[in-house]
């Protein structure tokens, strides 16, 4: 039987072309070229600090390059769209912090969900805040700083790094929970806030240890309570707001790893497993305790700990945030 000239092409044709590569064998070649973290603000900066550490290490779990990719603007929302319009391969990744992943969701219309549109990879590392004062402020401790506070509604005021800030939202927090009144004064930054602290122009600041602890030790600013279920190995004299009489007053900043939602599992279960080998390292550890950065435990470091983890910051801090009419500039 002579077969007809078009069916003997498509059956040589046939035979040429490779199987299709599926979904599952697809992510046990996963990865063949280097991946893309994208880090929502410039270099320098806390986040990029942590991206670095953990980029280095993750290399050599992957057998390919992390490119750290500095993403600035607009509270971060301009580096995390850009993930999460990114193809969900497992190339580009969002080093994101508790701005870009949980308040920025209130403060600003997003075209995209900080909750939804991302497929959690590891919780990384996390600093706690402080509640300081200027040197001369009456008070002596936090009990004292409340009912100073209450005895003088209205006047006092509370520097930030800016509005949606965690000083900010964590100075309505605790405006909230001890029934005082400040006046919030907005800067661009910490480094000047901390500036007008020391010289007594404004009288309260909510800040991370790193801004913070170079002036307790220098003696020009005072410190109330650390916001945090645990006192800070660098400053163990200080208490926890807990034991300085305004329990559950807890403000934390922290570090994640998202992959654009759809994601496959088995290209989230490499990442996670590179991210928790990376921050096993006893290098990173202690360069990152250096820093003030607090690890978490090993069961907090999973995908499913940071989703868990992430919503309930969300129900925690949306509230808060739209309660005081708050929006990003």
């Amino acid at each position: 039987m002579t077969l007809p000239r078009r069916k003997i092409l498509r059956l040589v044709l046939g035979a040429a072309m490779p199987p299709a590569i599926t979904p599952t064998a697809w992510a046990q070649a996963y990865p063949t070229r280097p991946i893309s973290m994208i880090v929502p603000y410039s270099a320098g900066g806390p986040a990029d600090t942590v991206g670095r550490v953990l980029a280095e290490r993750m290399k050599s779990a992957l057998g390919q390059p992390v490119v750290i990719e500095n993403v600035s603007g607009a509270n971060g929302s301009t580096a995390v769209g850009r993930v999460a319009r990114a193809a969900a391969d497992g190339y580009t990744l969002s080093l994101g912090v508790w701005n870009t992943h949980v308040s920025n969701g209130a403060l600003y219309v997003l075209p995209y969900d900080v909750l939804n549109d991302f497929e959690p990879v590891a919780l990384l590392a996390s600093f706690s805040s402080m509640i300081v004062a200027r040197k001369a402020m009456p008070a002596n401790d936090l009990k004292e700083l409340v009912a100073w506070l209450k005895a003088n509604p209205g006047k006092a005021s509370q520097g930030s790094a800016g509005v949606g800030s965690m000083g900010h939202l964590g100075g309505v927090y605790f405006q909230n929970i001890s029934g005082t009144r400040l006046q919030h004064v907005p800067y661009r930054g910490s480094a000047p806030a901390m500036q007008d602290l020391v010289a007594g122009q404004i009288d309260v600041m909510i800040d991370a240890p790193v801004m913070i602890l170079p002036q307790l030790r220098a003696g020009t600013i005072k410190a109330f309570a650390v916001l945090a279920k645990s006192r800070l190995v660098q400053a163990p004299d200080i208490p926890t707001a807990d034991e300085a009489g305004l329990p559950g007053f807890h403000v934390s900043n922290w570090f994640g790893l998202w992959a654009p939602r759809g994601t496959a599992k088995d290209i989230v279960g490499r990442l996670n497993a590179a991210a928790v080998s990376s921050l096993a390292d006893p290098a990173a550890r202690q360069k990152l305790a250096d820093l003030g950065f607090e690890i978490p435990p090993r069961d907090q470091q999973t995908p499913e700990a940071l989703a868990d983890f992430q919503k309930a910051e969300i129900e925690k801090w949306w509230p808060i945030i739209k309660a005081a009419d708050i929006k990003g500039d």
